[in-house]
């Protein structure tokens, strides 16, 4: 059985039913990637593995992150070709530097996200565009650098305003029915046998329950989530935000 998980968890990892996170955020960038003029200056903060260098092949494209995390908390298992070293409230260039700036997942790592985007702001030419994504709600990863839940519609319109950014525009990374569905297929591997810290004669109780629970919980209701999510209008359990803002001409901050 154990040999099975492996291939069956790398054939979630690439479906929608079960990626969706991921996979619409990196649709959504590279919505945007393709609107950016050849040629543009764009910072990618927090690259990490830089998932989207080649998004940006037709511009000037620098990666910048504090390069302290180790290999296997990263996406692709290690950091990319790191251009700019340094915190994220201090990068070293000079203001009014970048088109573009990418901040994708990266604030609810930093102790202080206000002074962050306020360096975003410092960083981008007027008129200049961000891209921030991060979530509303997640499980602690990265550890020991992650300091927040996530953030909401109301953080980003007020400290993105109040850092000199307009046409602040949030959009949420699918529903609620698709973060529950989520959560089931995320419980059900919890509860794995393999993964409880629990005496043998537990495990051995749990193993059948276990089995018996995977057509629902690993497949039926992500499913049923995925199709309702059309409905849901609030989504207000989202598994986070897509933020589009522009530099205003004349910054406010």
């Amino acid at each position: 059985m154990r040999a099975t998980l492996p291939r069956f968890r790398a054939r979630l990892g690439r479906s929608d039913l079960y990626a969706f996170n991921v996979m619409r955020r990196d649709a959504w960038v590279k919505s945007w990637a393709a609107r950016v003029p050849a040629g543009q200056r764009v910072l990618d903060v927090g690259a990490g593995s830089a998932p989207y260098r080649a998004l940006f092949a037709h511009c000037t494209y620098l990666t910048h992150d504090f390069a302290q995390l180790a290999p296997q908390q990263l996406r692709y298992g290690g950091y990319a070709a790191i251009d700019i070293v340094s915190d994220a409230t201090a990068i070293p260039e000079q203001a009014g530097s970048f088109d573009v700036i990418l901040c994708t997942e990266v604030i609810e790592h930093h102790p202080e996200p206000i002074e962050v985007v306020r360096e975003l702001g410092r960083l981008l030419k007027p008129d200049g565009l961000l891209l921030l994504t991060a979530p509303l709600g997640s499980g602690i990863h990265q550890e020991p650098f992650h300091f927040y839940g996530g953030y909401t519609p109301y953080w980003y319109r007020k400290f993105l305003g109040q850092a000199g950014f307009i046409d602040i525009d949030v959009e949420a990374n699918a529903g609620s029915f698709r973060h529950f569905g989520q959560e089931s297929v995320r419980f059900w591997t919890m509860i794995a046998p393999h993964k409880l810290a629990a005496p043998f004669w537990v495990r051995a109780l749990v193993a059948p329950l276990w089995l018996l629970l995977a057509p629902l919980l690993a497949l039926l209701l992500p499913l049923i989530a995925q199709w309702l999510d059309a409905f849901d209008a609030e989504k207000r359990f989202t598994v986070g935000y897509h933020v589009s803002a522009r530099k205003a001409l004349e910054a406010t901050h």
